[in-house]
C-alpha cells in the first residue's frame, strides 16, 4: 500500500511540474521570440493577397488595417460607419499603396452575411481578423442594470466570429493555408462580475478558436485567439496609456510577432505577465478561488451606478483589466 501511495504522489508531483513547465514555456516564447519560430515579414503576405478586418473603423481594427497593409496585403475593411471606412481607405491607398475595399455592415444584426459573402467573392483571402465587438457597459454594472441589448451583444461578439469564420475558412482549407486572428479579451480568462455578458461572450471566442485550431492545424491554417487586457480605444474611452494599457497601434504591431507561437496569446508581453500572475495565484490556492474572491470584493465595493458622473481618471482603475 505504501508503495502505491508513493507512486501516486510521484505521479501527481510530475503532473504539477508539467503544468507549470507548459505555462513557463508559453511565457518564454513571448520573451525570447528569436529562439522560437519567428515569422519573417513575408510570412503574412504569403497567406494570400487580401486581409479582411471586421470592426475596422476604429481602435484595434483600424490599427490592424494599417499594419497589414504595411506588410504588403490588400485589405477589406468592414464596419457600420461608411464615412470612417472611406477615410481610412483613402489614407491607406495614398500613404501605403495597398488596394482597399470597404463593406458597410452592422454586426449587431444577423442578416448581413449573404451581402458580405457576395462582396468577398473571388478574393484570395489569406488573413481574417475577427475584431468587431461591443462592451455594453464600460463602467461596472449588475446584470439587471445593463442596457437591454443582449441580443446585439451576442450577434456582435459571438455570431460575427462564427459566421465570418464560416465564410472564409472553407477557401483557406482548399488553399491549405490561412491565418485567422480572433480578438477576445483578458476578461475571458475568468468570470468577471459586473461585466458578466461581455466576459462570457469573450470566453466563447476563446473556446471556439482553440477547438477550431485543433481541427484545422494539420491543414496548414493558423487560428489564434488573442486575450488582451486594457487597450486604449474608443470602446474603452481612450484609457490613459501606461506599462499595461497599450495604444491600439502598439498592441497590434507587437501581436503580429506572436502569430506562430500557439493557439492563444495575450498579444503583448505586458499582458502575458499579467496573465501569468493571475494563473499563478489561482494555481497556488485551493477553493475558494482567490482571483474570484478579489473580483467579488470589487463587486461589493462598487455600486451599480456609483461610478457614473465621475471624471475618467477617477474610475480608470475599475476598468483597466477589461480588454
Amino acid at each position: 500500500m505504501g508503495e502505491v501511495l508513493e507512486q501516486f504522489f510521484i505521479f501527481v508531483g510530475l503532473l504539477v511540474c508539467l503544468v507549470h513547465l507548459v505555462k513557463w514555456v508559453r511565457f518564454s516564447k513571448c520573451i525570447f521570440l528569436h529562439f522560437w519560430k519567428v515569422s519573417p515579414r513575408s510570412f503574412l503576405k504569403s497567406m494570400g493577397q487580401w486581409a479582411v478586418i471586421t470592426g475596422a473603423g476604429d481602435g484595434i481594427g483600424k490599427a490592424y488595417s494599417f499594419e497589414l497593409a504595411r506588410q504588403g496585403l490588400n485589405v477589406v475593411l468592414i464596419s457600420r460607419t461608411p464615412e470612417k471606412l472611406q477615410a481610412i481607405a483613402t489614407e491607406i491607398e495614398w500613404t501605403i499603396g495597398s488596394s482597399v475595399k470597404i463593406i458597410q455592415a452592422d454586426f449587431t444584426k444577423d442578416d448581413i452575411y449573404e451581402y458580405i459573402k457576395e462582396k468577398l467573392k473571388d478574393l484570395e483571402i489569406g488573413i481574417l481578423v475577427n475584431n468587431v465587438g461591443m462592451l455594453p457597459n464600460l463602467l461596472p454594472r449588475h446584470f439587471l442594470n445593463t442596457p437591454d441589448d443582449i441580443q446585439s451583444l451576442i450577434h456582435c461578439n459571438i455570431t460575427s466570429v462564427v459566421k465570418m469564420t464560416q465564410l472564409i475558412l472553407k477557401h483557406m482549407e482548399s488553399r491549405r493555408k490561412g491565418l485567422i486572428l480572433n480578438i477576445s479579451s483578458g476578461a475571458a480568462l475568468f468570470p468577471w462580475p459586473l461585466y458578466s455578458t461581455y466576459s462570457a461572450s469573450k470566453a466563447f471566442v476563446c473556446t471556439f478558436s482553440k477547438a477550431l485550431q485543433a481541427e484545422y492545424k494539420e491543414k496548414g491554417i493558423i487560428i489564434q485567439v488573442l486575450t488582451p487586457y486594457a487597450v486604449s480605444t474608443p470602446m474603452t474611452k481612450y484609457l490613459n496609456t501606461n506599462m499595461i494599457t497599450k495604444t491600439a497601434e502598439e498592441f497590434v504591431k507587437e501581436s503580429l510577432n506572436y502569430v506562430t507561437i500557439g493557439d492563444e496569446t495575450c498579444g503583448c508581453l505586458a499582458h502575458e505577465i499579467l496573465t501569468l500572475m493571475f494563473l499563478s495565484i489561482k494555481g497556488k490556492h485551493s477553493e475558494p478561488d482567490p482571483v474570484m474572491g478579489l473580483l467579488q470584493q470589487c463587486v461589493s465595493e462598487v455600486a451599480p451606478d456609483s461610478l457614473h458622473g465621475l471624471p475618467q481618471a477617477e474610475c480608470q482603475h475599475h476598468i483597466v483589466l477589461v480588454g
